[in-house]
C-alpha cells in the first residue's frame, strides 16, 4: 500500500468512500444532502491549507485523512477533521499502517503534531489510543446551535 496526497481530482472517489464508511455503522450519518456532502468535503479538501492524504491498494483508496495545517506556537499541526479505513480493510492492521505512514510523511515535511477529536463512544476512541495519540484532559469541545429565524 502507499501514501497519497489526494487533490481536486480524486474528490468523486473520496466522497463515494467517505459516504460509504459514515453512513453505515457505528456512525450512521445523513448525508442524504449531495449538496451538503459536496460543500463539506470541498471545505475539507479544497482550502488553501487543506492536507489529504489517501492510502491506496493499487487504485483503490483503502483509507483517508483529511485535514488542514495549522501553523501554532508550538510547531506545525496537522488537523484532522475525518479519518476512516474503508470497510474491506477495517480490522486489518491498514488503519495503523497508514497512521504510521502519515506520521512519517509529516514529519518529513516539518509538522511536529497531529490533533483531532473523537467521540469516546466509536471504535475509534481506543484505535487513536492504541496507535499513541493520549487523551488532552484539559481541552474541552463546546457547541450551540445558532438562533433560529423565529428568535431574532
Amino acid at each position: 500500500m502507499e501514501l497519497k496526497v489526494l487533490t481536486g481530482s480524486d474528490t468523486e472517489m473520496l466522497t463515494i468512500k467517505f459516504t460509504e464508511v459514515f453512513t453505515a455503522e457505528p456512525w450512521f450519518d445523513d448525508w442524504s444532502d449531495t449538496d451538503q456532502l459536496k460543500a463539506y468535503i470541498a471545505d475539507l479538501t479544497m482550502q488553501s491549507n487543506s492536507l489529504t492524504l489517501g492510502y491506496m491498494d493499487g487504485d483503490e483508496l483503502t483509507a483517508a485523512a483529511m485535514g488542514r495545517i495549522k501553523h501554532w506556537y508550538t510547531g506545525t499541526e496537522y488537523c484532522v477533521d475525518e479519518f476512516f479505513v474503508t470497510k474491506k480493510y477495517q480490522n486489518r492492521g491498514v488503519g495503523s499502517a497508514f497512521l504510521k505512514e502519515i506520521r512519517k510523511y509529516l514529519s518529513c515535511n516539518g509538522i511536529t503534531h497531529i490533533f483531532l477529536q473523537t467521540d469516546r463512544t466509536v471504535p475509534a476512541y481506543g484505535f487513536y489510543l492504541k496507535n499513541g495519540f493520549e487523551e488532552m484532559e484539559d481541552i474541552v469541545s463546546f457547541a450551540i446551535e445558532t438562533e433560529s429565524r423565529d428568535e431574532q
